[in-house]
């Protein structure tokens, strides 16, 4: 995967977040201020295709805002079942109402799912990349696989941590520490960038810059 010119494109953010609400309505808050935030810059969304918890949540904000058009969810049909409201009495039928969540794909796996986030991400504009809310373990896994990516050169796209309530300080301490126990480059520690508002979350995406040292490897050659 490569950046294309995207001068004249829109954003798009993937989002990785919770398919709960969490514990603590600041959560469900900052879902409804990135989605905010994003519509303010005229940035789509792609996200996992949950209407529960905090992915139903930023994707209910922005449609409400700028419409079904602006955003896109990609679900894998095993999660269906766990991440959308669905009808019990039938567990095949999908019904998601498109004029509240905006556009959703069913796809067969979690392979498939996370390349065409990705993809819509690098295919479009300047102020797009990736941000992590709170989640559990889909999401730090996602989110670890974009840093992942960006190190390797598979993207150059921005990885934003958006750490409410202190939520990721966890994980931007194991950064740290991985660093200064020589497992990750100290020229590969700004790959994953910390934001605490909203706003720092867009601030971040248009002033992010990459790491010095990624790998410049190629990937795209079959």
């Amino acid at each position: 995967m490569t950046t294309s010119d995207s001068s004249d494109k829109q954003p798009v953010v993937c989002v990785f977040c919770g398919a709960s609400s969490g514990t603590s309505p600041i959560h469900l808050a900052a879902a409804r201020s990135l989605a905010r935030v994003l519509a303010a810059n005229n940035t789509r969304l792609v996200y996992g295709g949950g209407t529960v918890g905090l992915m139903g949540e930023v994707a209910r904000t922005l449609v409400s805002i700028s419409g079904p058009g602006s955003v896109h969810g990609i679900i894998p049909e095993p999660l269906v079942k766990y991440e959308q409201n669905h009808d019990p009495n039938d567990p095949n039928k999908h019904g998601i109402d498109a004029k509240i969540y905006g556009k959703t794909t069913v796809v067969k796996d979690m392979h498939t799912r996370k390349q065409m986030m990705a993809k819509e991400v690098i295919d479009g504009g300047a102020g797009g990349g990736f941000v992590a809310l709170s989640g559990g373990y889909g999401t730090l896994e996602e989110l670890m696989e974009v840093t992942t990516w960006n190190q390797l050169g598979i993207h150059s796209m921005p990885v934003i941590v958006y750490n409410v309530d202190g939520y990721w300080t966890g994980l931007i301490e194991w950064v740290k520490n991985a660093v200064k126990s020589g497992f990750i480059a100290s020229s590969n520690a700004g790959i994953l960038v910390e934001a605490l508002s909203a706003e720092e979350v867009a601030k971040s995406l248009k002033e992010y810059k990459n790491a010095e040292g990624r790998f410049n490897l190629t990937w795209d050659q079959q």
